[in-house]
């Protein structure tokens, strides 16, 4: 199939990736745009993996006030350059999250901030529910952890299904972005503020 200028285009259009990249995974993809997407991200993911050590320093505080005025979240995310946090894409991703900690209520960033008691009695009342239960050990064990990675989805920001695309989680989202501009960005933490919630 031949691989248009036009298609290039629209490719680099939709990901923001560079015109070599994205004719080379068109080429990959037999010229399907869906599944040349799917090759960037794969790539972009193991591009980004190796940016997520750098120093963030920069980056925004964002927030999102719901429409009754009853429902607030500022949200601290962080990026390597003052450049890139005034960037339309760094700040659309800033209000995103904000409206995502709005609508789904995580506790933690992430499963690192998460206390070891925390993660120790949720593992035990998980046990509990099969104490009388006649599975071996390493069956059970192999059910705390998928009952535990399931916690991890409800409370953690970063492992939640992102609320416009469930099959995004949040982390997802920001590995697409670091991909797309070559800076490493952090949601450092945030707030979540609702009236009558103690």
């Amino acid at each position: 199939m031949e691989i248009t200028a036009a298609k290039v285009k629209d490719l680099r259009d939709r990901t923001g990736i560079g015109m070599m990249e994205c004719k080379d995974a068109l080429k990959e993809s037999g010229g399907d745009i869906e599944k040349a997407i799917i090759v960037l991200r794969k790539k972009g993911h193991a591009r980004a993996q190796k940016k997520m050590s750098r120093e963030t320093s920069e980056g925004v505080i964002g927030s999102y006030i719901h429409t009754n005025s009853k429902l607030g979240v500022l949200v601290e995310v962080n990026c390597e350059s003052d450049f890139v946090a005034k960037t339309d894409d760094f700040q659309n991703l800033v209000k995103n999250i904000a409206m995502h900690i709005a609508a789904s209520s995580p506790r933690y960033v992430s499963s690192e901030e998460i206390p070891e008691e925390v993660i120790e009695q949720e593992k035990e009342i998980i046990r509990e529910q099969f104490k009388d239960s006649p599975k071996p050990k390493e069956i059970i064990d192999k059910i705390v952890e998928g009952k535990l990675s399931k916690f991890f989805q409800e409370v953690c920001l970063m492992n939640q299904p992102y609320i416009r695309d469930d099959k995004l989680s949040v982390q997802d989202l920001i590995t697409a972005l670091i991909a797309k501009i070559g800076e490493n960005i952090k949601v450092n933490k945030f707030a979540r503020f609702e009236i009558g919630d103690s």
